[in-house]
C-alpha cells in the first residue's frame, strides 16, 4: 500500500444536470491540476431536486446518464480515479431510482458501483421532511473496491449512522479507507457530522473521506458542506467550509495497519447473546 494524494470536491448542485456537469468538470480539473490521483464528488452530484415529477422526467438509466458518461471521459482524459459520490439512476420501470455511487478507473471504465442501503426518511425538529424511500429503492450489497493504494469501502450519506456497515467493510471487507460522500442537511450536519465521521474512523482504524454538498440549493434545501478527511486515529487532516471548493489530503493507507496494531479492536469482536429481564427480576 502506497501513499497518494486525494481530493474532495464540494458542490452546491442545482436542478440543472448540464450546470452540475459543468461545475463538476471545473472542480475535478482543479483537483487533478493540484496533483490528486483520486478525486471524490458528493452525493447527488448530477441533480438536486425534491420534486419527484420533475426529477423523474430528468433521470436516465445508467447506460444513458450524461453525468456518468462525462465523468468517464474526464477520468480517462485526466488519468485519475474518479469517484462519483452518487447519481440518481433510473431503474426498473422508472417509478423509482437508485442512489448509486461509481468508482471510475483512469481508463474511464467503471470499477465498482454501490447503491445506498439506508434511506433517509425523517421529519426534523425545524419541520423539514425527507422521504427518500418515496423516490429511491434501497441497495442490498456492501461494496469494497481494490485501488492501487489499498482497499476502499463505499457508503453514502445516511449510511454513516449505521456503524455495523462500516465494521463489515473494514473487518470482513479489508477496507483501510471508508468513503461517505454526502448531502447532509445543515441542522443534522451541525449536530452530528464531525462526531459520526470521527467515530467511524476511530472504531475501524481507517481513513474516512467524505465529499459533501454545501450551501443553499436551488430547490430550497440547505446542506452542511464541510467536506472532510480524517485519519485512522480520528484526526481531521483536511476540511472545507460551506462553499464549492476542492480540498486535498495526503493519504497513507499503511497508517491504518499501524493504528490497528496499537488498538486491535477489529480482531477483538466477540459473539454474544442478548438477555432481556423484566423490571424487578432477580
Amino acid at each position: 500500500m502506497t501513499a497518494f494524494r486525494a481530493a474532495l470536491v464540494q458542490m452546491t448542485a442545482s436542478r440543472s444536470v448540464a450546470e452540475n456537469i459543468e461545475a463538476m468538470d471545473a472542480l475535478v480539473r482543479r483537483a487533478a491540476a493540484g496533483g490528486a490521483h483520486y478525486v471524490q464528488t458528493p452525493e447527488t452530484t448530477g441533480i438536486m431536486d425534491e420534486d419527484p415529477k420533475r426529477l423523474f422526467a430528468t433521470l436516465k438509466t445508467e447506460e444513458d446518464d450524461p453525468t456518468l458518461a462525462h465523468a468517464r471521459r474526464l477520468a480517462g482524459e485526466l488519468g485519475i480515479h474518479l469517484h462519483l459520490g452518487s447519481l440518481a439512476i433510473k431503474v426498473g420501470d422508472g417509478a423509482k431510482a437508485a442512489n448509486r455511487a461509481f468508482v471510475i478507473a483512469p481508463n474511464g471504465e467503471v470499477l465498482a458501483s454501490y447503491d445506498k442501503i439506508h434511506l433517509f426518511d425523517v421529519q426534523l425538529a425545524d419541520g423539514q421532511v425527507y422521504r427518500e424511500s418515496a423516490r429511491y429503492v434501497a441497495g442490498h450489497r456492501a461494496v469494497v473496491v481494490d485501488l492501487p493504494w489499498g482497499r476502499m469501502g463505499l457508503t453514502i450519506c445516511y449510511d454513516l449512522r449505521f456503524p455495523h456497515l462500516f465494521r463489515r467493510l473494514a473487518r470482513d471487507g479489508g477496507a483501510v479507507m471508508l468513503t461517505v460522500p454526502a448531502a447532509f442537511t445543515r441542522p443534522t450536519g451541525e449536530a452530528h457530522w464531525h462526531t459520526l465521521l470521527r467515530a467511524r474512523a476511530i472504531e475501524n482504524g481507517a481513513w474516512v473521506l467524505a465529499a459533501a454538498q454545501g450551501g443553499l440549493h436551488e430547490n430550497g434545501r440547505e446542506t452542511y458542506g464541510h467536506s472532510i478527511v480524517i485519519d485512522p486515529w480520528g484526526t481531521v487532516v483536511a476540511e472545507g467550509g460551506t462553499e464549492p471548493t476542492v480540498i486535498f489530503a495526503e493519504i497513507d493507507p499503511a497508517k491504518a495497519a499501524e493504528v490497528r496494531g496499537r488498538v486491535p479492536s477489529l480482531s477483538h469482536d466477540r459473539p454474544f447473546t442478548l438477555s432481556s429481564r423484566s423490571e424487578g427480576a432477580r
